[in-house]
């Protein structure tokens, strides 16, 4: 018995390895008919170690629209400008370009490269130098500190959201419940001392939605407010649906996160410049003043806003572009949403100051008096300005949506820094991406709850002034000298070169290697002890004089 088989033509197509099927068709007077076919396997998508393929962004909008959301946060709308305004106006942008410049963007660069090339979150990338892990751990970490009092601070603009749905805000009166006898309008400033006097904005923001009133210290917290807690349910739902299924969900959500702020804020300047008083609100923002760049104080403020506005240092980034492509344009990338971060924190100041020039003139008192930064900002300043807009309550919800937005899509970063940075460095939980995530979200919505009693505003505090201050510095600071000192400059360029074509110029490669890190290192407050830190806030550093670097 013999057999017959017919042998295949070479073919052209040399798109990956080919398989031979042999099969048996039937059997004619003795002899063995056969037919051969080739198949392609089907193909496992690799990176250039070899490992299998990492998920990646739908499409390339998905990722810079997930970054902005994520660096453009509330403290673009309610710390910038108020920093500018204090620091001489327009002079105060000198020191924030400048260190924009040689640290911002080398350092948002160099994160966004870091995670695009190792493909793993922010502990896995230290698979380049080990001895580093303990960063990527530190600031997951952080994120997850961050967000147990963040999300609270979303809940506080979804409780107001609530509560702008009513035919006249309830905070335009101090007849309400909740009102003290030290409430007073701005027309009756003169009946109540002004060291106890409280606007009807101000109690309903401390009375009505924080109750503080109700506790007497940290030792005092009570009970979870049920309102707020039904809100930050909320807030929480909202985020374990955006990222329970990774950045196929979340790359979507951000098309609205994203991009609603920026319809808002416009919608909010051209009302904004037709009310009286603005124009002087906006010179007041612009003002240049260059002698207070004699300030120290001017300078290391500066800096820090750029540390912290940038968001560099929660691993975030990291995350973020560990689901690019391989040869995508970090560089390019980088270059554009640190600046849309720093437009948009100078365009917010054009509508945080028209409003507060409006204040300013509506109760005849100077600018200093209604200008002022952090939450007080859009939880008290604001909403008065919007209620006495007509159709206020149209208004107070456009301004509520906007902060709402704005604060998702942060917590949302911060959150994603967390589950992928865990995920990737233990697999086994890949598989249980949905369940780890609603893990997360539950644990960091009952820690919160500390966040939303009566006395909630004292652990609030702590975890905002110690969660992320000196502690991220630190942590950008051992992460740049480790990629530019341990794992090499020329080592780190050249996987940037593979990646997308062409090695980062000098200018990059000086400031991860010297720049940057000096940079960091001597922020005022990171090289303070923490009984002087008052003397930093009136400028004063000893470590700044050259007394101090030549004293023996």
């Amino acid at each position: 018995m013999s057999s017959v088989v017919a042998p295949e033509k070479p073919t052209s197509n040399t798109m990956g390895p080919k398989e031979v099927e042999l099969i048996l068709v039937k059997e004619q007077n003795g002899v063995q008919f056969t037919s051969t076919t080739l198949v392609t396997p089907t193909p496992t998508q690799t990176n250039p170690s070899g490992e299998e393929e990492r998920e990646t962004w739908g499409k390339k909008i998905d990722f810079l629209l997930s970054v902005i959301g994520f660096a453009v946060d509330l403290a673009n709308v309610w710390r910038f400008p108020y920093l500018c305004y204090k620091n001489g106006g327009g002079a105060f942008l000198v020191p924030y370009l400048f260190f924009m410049v040689i640290a911002g963007m080398p350092l948002f660069y160099m994160e966004l490269a870091l995670g695009q090339y190792n493909r793993e979150g922010a502990a896995g990338v230290w698979k380049i130098c080990p001895i580093f892990k303990g960063v990527g751990f530190t600031v997951i970490l952080i994120s997850l500190y961050v967000g147990f009092y963040y999300n609270v601070i979303i809940s506080w603009a979804m409780f107001y959201l609530f509560s702008s749905f009513t035919g006249e805000l309830p905070w335009v009166h101090c007849n309400n419940t909740w009102n003290s006898p030290n409430c007073s309008d701005w027309a009756d400033n003169g009946s109540v001392s002004d060291i106890y006097k409280a606007t009807p904005a101000q109690e309903y923001f401390e009375r009505a939605v924080l109750h503080i009133q109700d506790s007497n210290g940290i030792d005092d917290l009570g009970r979870p407010r049920w309102q707020l807690t039904s809100c930050l349910a909320v807030v929480i739902v909202l985020l374990y649906f955006s990222l329970w299924k990774g950045v196929k969900t979340s790359g979507k959500v951000v098309w609205i996160t994203a991009t609603m702020p920026y319809v808002v804020l416009t919608v909010l300047l051209l009302r904004g410049v037709t009310l009286p008083g603005a124009i002087d609100g906006i010179k007041a923002y612009l003002s240049v003043d260059f002698l207070r760049l004699c300030d120290a104080k001017v300078w290391i403020e500066a800096a820090t806003q750029i540390c912290f506005s940038l968001g560099v240092g929660f691993g975030v980034l990291i995350a973020f572009s560990s689901y690019n492509k391989f040869s995508n344009n970090c560089y390019r990338d980088a270059i554009i949403t640190s600046s849309i971060n720093s437009l948009t924190s100078f365009f917010s100041g054009f509508v945080v100051f028209s409003f507060l020039g409006y204040m300013s003139q509506k109760h005849n008192v100077a600018l200093d008096k209604v200008a002022r930064d952090g939450a007080g900002l859009v939880f008290v300043i604001y909403p008065e300005a919007i209620a006495t807009l007509p159709g206020s309550s149209i208004w107070a919800v456009i301004f509520f949506i906007m902060l709402l937005t704005l604060g998702i899509d942060s917590a949302m970063g911060g959150m994603e820094s967390v589950i992928t940075g865990l995920i990737d460095e233990f697999k086994f939980l890949h598989k249980h991406r949905e369940l780890f995530t609603l893990f997360i979200v539950v644990a960091t919505f009952l820690i919160s709850l500390f966040c939303v009693t009566n006395g909630g505003m004292y652990v609030f505090t702590l975890l905002d002034h110690f969660a992320a201050g000196t502690s991220i510095l630190f942590g950008v600071l051992i992460e740049a000298i480790g990629i530019a000192w341990f794992y090499g400059v020329d080592r780190f360029s050249d996987d940037i070169e593979e990646m997308i074509g062409h090695r980062p110029g000098r200018y990059w490669r000086l400031c991860w290697k010297f720049v940057s890190p000096c940079f960091l290192l001597r922020l005022a407050y990171a090289i303070t002890p923490e009984t002087e830190h008052h003397l930093v806030d009136n400028g004063e550093v000893r470590q700044f004089t050259l007394h101090h670097w030549l004293v023996v």
